[in-house]
């Protein structure tokens, strides 16, 4: 199997198993545990390092290790869009019921009325899908990647081949 491919899917399945133990403990359902959700953003990271580093022994330069750390995460990307959207539907079916009703109470503490609350989650309901939501997990994990993926290559280079003298 390919280096990018590895880290594809590898990235994929860190993120979906994150995700997995972030809804199973309940996490999503308060804010400030919501926020370790994002530690994919590090977990990403790692695994462009690690997946760039075996590109790099190939010898890819710089422009070749963007390229296929944006690869790596577009892989990752769909594994993730099929996981978000299976979590969502048949694993977690109640998830956006309960991220609702926690927003409800977060808003509720900060004293808003009933009318702006039901505003504000209504503004929310679109993104509340598992469609949108995976699909938006899929789009971040690619925009994330390429932007990680142009700081970590100017770092993990292939070694142009030397020229030996004869």
């Amino acid at each position: 199997m390919s280096p990018t491919v590895k880290a594809g899917l590898v990235l994929g399945l860190a993120v979906e198993v994150w995700t997995l133990i972030v809804i199973a403990f309940g996490w999503h359902k308060d804010p400030m545990m919501l926020m370790l959700f994002y530690l994919v953003i590090f977990f990403q990271a790692g695994v462009l390092v690690w997946g760039l580093r075996m590109t790099a022994a190939q010898g890819k330069g710089y422009g070749a290790q963007v390229g296929a750390g944006t690869l790596m995460s577009a892989i990752g990307a769909v594994v993730i869009f099929v996981g978000a959207y299976l979590m969502a539907t048949a694993v977690f079916p109640n998830y956006f019921t309960e991220v609702q009703e926690a927003g409800r109470t977060a808003l509720s503490a900060q004293g808003l009325s009933a009318e702006a609350i039901q505003a504000q989650l209504d503004a929310m309901a679109p993104m509340q899908t598992p469609m949108a939501n995976a699909l938006t997990g899929a789009v971040a994990t690619i925009i994330t990647g390429l932007i990680e993926s142009l700081i970590i290559a100017a770092f993990v280079k292939g070694k142009a081949p030397s020229a030996t003298a004869a």
